[in-house]
């Protein structure tokens, strides 16, 4: 403290700014929880185990939508098979006739898109899942490694504090190119069903 009568020069604040410093310091040293550091571990531990299980778990609800999605298909080209071989070996079709077997395969596809969209949108959620928690668990094990390399009984609470992990947005994309994979396979088949339909109708 300055004594009685001393002068403090104007604009002369260094002196408070190094108690606000200290006293920022003193508070952050305060505020820092520390736990011991096998509690540390064996938490980590558990955040590996439990991203580690949800990975297979999403793994294998993706391994079985994926198994619907080609049941669709076989569906689809069996349906195909039939309308196109019932339009080939036809007596009484004739090219005025031509729009029956459009509408089916055209009732087809439509059925098909929506069973399509519905598994395509379950496998990609199922998807961006999994990636979530593999970047979570990736995250939990470099977390483990280093705190393994720490040789003190305590250490900092954000040590082992692991935040749920989310993809770029750039991961949305290759869900996007899927989209419009299967899209344009319907709308290439759509086309050659009705275009051999109309020219087999109406060729003669």
């Amino acid at each position: 403290m300055a004594a009685a009568g001393e002068q403090r020069p104007a604009g002369d604040s260094t002196a408070l700014y190094v108690d606000s410093s200290e006293s920022d310091i003193n508070n952050n040293s305060n505020n820092m929880i520390l736990v011991p550091r096998e509690t540390a571990l064996q938490a980590l531990n558990t955040i590996v185990q439990v991203h580690f299980e949800k990975t297979l778990e999403k793994k294998r609800a993706v391994d079985i939508q994926k198994k619907e999605l080609w049941k669709l298909f076989q569906v689809l080209f069996i349906f195909l098979a039939i309308l196109f071989g019932g339009v080939v070996q036809s007596t009484r079709l004739e090219c005025k006739h031509w729009w029956m077997p459009v509408s089916l395969c055209a009732m087809g596809h439509l059925i098909f898109y929506v069973a399509m969209a519905q598994t395509l949108r379950c496998i990609n959620g199922f998807k961006y899942q999994r990636r979530c928690h593999k970047l979570t668990l990736g995250l939990a094990t470099e977390n483990l490694k280093r705190l393994k390399l720490i040789n003190a009984d305590s250490v900092p609470e954000s040590e082992y504090e692991v935040h749920y992990q989310e993809p770029s947005e750039g991961y949305f994309n290759k869900f996007k190119r899927k989209w419009a994979l299967c899209f344009l396979f319907l709308v290439i088949t759509f086309g050659f069903m009705v275009s051999a339909t109309v020219t087999l109708l109406c060729a003669g």
